[in-house]
């Protein structure tokens, strides 16, 4: 259960990357293999459900055995909305380029590349290109024929054919497809400025929700993981604001329809694209209204949520340490050790998804997610040092000495 529960959330983290992606560049290729991923999230979830009946064999284990079955039907929603996402590219709703403009400046992106014969990945192990430090960009899954790898070992020998899942920094996808040996590509460019009218403001709402429910989910997670009632009423009011955005993009869309503005069918796609973003901030919800309520959590949760591709760190900064002082931007954390930040806390108040010139200063708490092997050296820009307690086992953080 601890496998399968960790498999099936990074699959569906993937799933939404990835549908993304394929919206961002209108490729039927990427949405098909979003719609690989469900079927084998959809075998995952069948396979968590008969094994929780099972596992319980006393009626006191059943209300820690469904908020287990919560969480499962959390993820499978999740992955459903990343299929919707995808279903404005397979059915040609289309999205305006207003749009593609505005997600090509995100910090992070996803993309899909397939090894060329006799390019320099292939018959290569990944460790020998060094992806996340040399572009900032490391290798979520491959697939492979009709197998899925993810998070891929650094021994792990890509081939000619291999189709490979990357997330990280936009200015890397040069490289990358270099790399593959697939052609150059050009992000959208609107090239000529206009005055701002209800779709502009409907866009810039869309993508500013896409950053929020994702926020919204990762710390789910880290609420689920940590038992943390104040990160659960984060999401809760992210979720909040999620639900009041969506009314406004609707607004804005029927606004701009009635004056013309704007391909009635690409309209279409900026309603689905919200009702997707919306609905995967009620799964975050609906994950973390287990702690709200105070419900007694199996440990596999917990396991499970720890054992997953990506952990979410809360982390302080430190007076005088590398963060202190600094813009995002110049710590290029993204590349080196390869987390994002989520959500930076100052004053008791949240900043979520913060941009590259935000500032940190000391006293405040960052969010961030990334590889775990990472910890330390996020630590370490933030003034730590983490210790593990020989008693119980839990890490501790100590002030680093001159």
């Amino acid at each position: 259960m601890r496998t399968m529960l960790a498999e099936a959330k990074d699959t569906s983290e993937l799933m939404v990357d990835l549908a993304y992606a394929a919206l961002y560049f209108n490729d039927p290729d990427m949405a098909d293999e979003v719609s690989s991923l469900e079927t084998k999230l959809n075998q995952l979830v069948y396979d968590m459900r008969a094994l929780c009946i099972v596992a319980v064999r006393h009626p006191r284990e059943a209300e820690s055995m469904a908020a287990v079955l919560q969480v499962v039907a959390a993820v499978e929603r999740i992955g459903d909305d990343a299929v919707d996402i995808t279903r404005i590219v397979t059915r040609k709703l289309g999205i305006p380029p207003e749009l593609l403009q505005d997600l090509s400046v995100a910090e992070e992106v996803s993309h899909r590349l397939m090894i060329a014969p006799g390019s320099s990945f292939a018959n290569q192990p990944l460790r020998a290109f060094e992806l996340p430090t040399s572009v900032g960009m490391r290798v979520m899954a491959v697939r492979r024929q009709r197998d899925w790898i993810v998070d891929p070992a650094g021994d792990f020998v890509l081939w000619a054919d291999d189709v490979l899942i990357f997330r990280g920094s936009p200015d890397a996808i040069p490289k990358l497809r270099e790399l593959a040996g697939a052609p150059e590509w050009r992000p959208p460019v609107i090239d000529e400025p206009r005055a701002l009218t209800d779709l502009d403001r409907a866009i810039d709402t869309l993508v500013e929700m896409k950053d929020l429910s994702e926020v919204a989910v990762g710390l789910a997670y880290s609420a689920l993981v940590l038992q943390d009632r104040s990160l659960a009423a984060e999401v809760r009011h992210l979720e909040d604001r999620l639900d009041e955005m969506n009314n406004r993009l609707e607004l804005w869309v029927l606004r701009s329809a009635g004056e013309g503005v704007g391909d009635p069918g690409q309209l279409r796609g900026l309603l689905q694209l919200g009702r997707a973003a919306e609905d995967i901030g009620d799964q975050a919800q609906q994950m973390v209204w287990l702690v709200e309520k105070s419900t007694e959590l199996h440990p596999v949760l917990g396991m499970a949520l720890g054992d997953a591709d990506d952990v979410v760190f809360r982390l302080p900064v430190g007076g005088e340490s590398r963060m202190d002082g600094v813009t995002l931007q110049s710590l290029q954390l993204p590349v080196e050790p390869g987390f994002t930040i989520l959500a930076i806390e100052r004053d008791d108040r949240y900043q979520y998804r913060p941009r590259g010139s935000a500032r940190l200063k000391a006293g405040d708490h960052i969010l961030a997610s990334g590889p775990e092997e990472g910890q330390e050296a996020l630590a370490e820009m933030a003034g730590w040092r983490m210790v593990e307690d020989e008693e119980n086992g839990e890490v501790e953080l100590e002030p680093l000495m001159d």
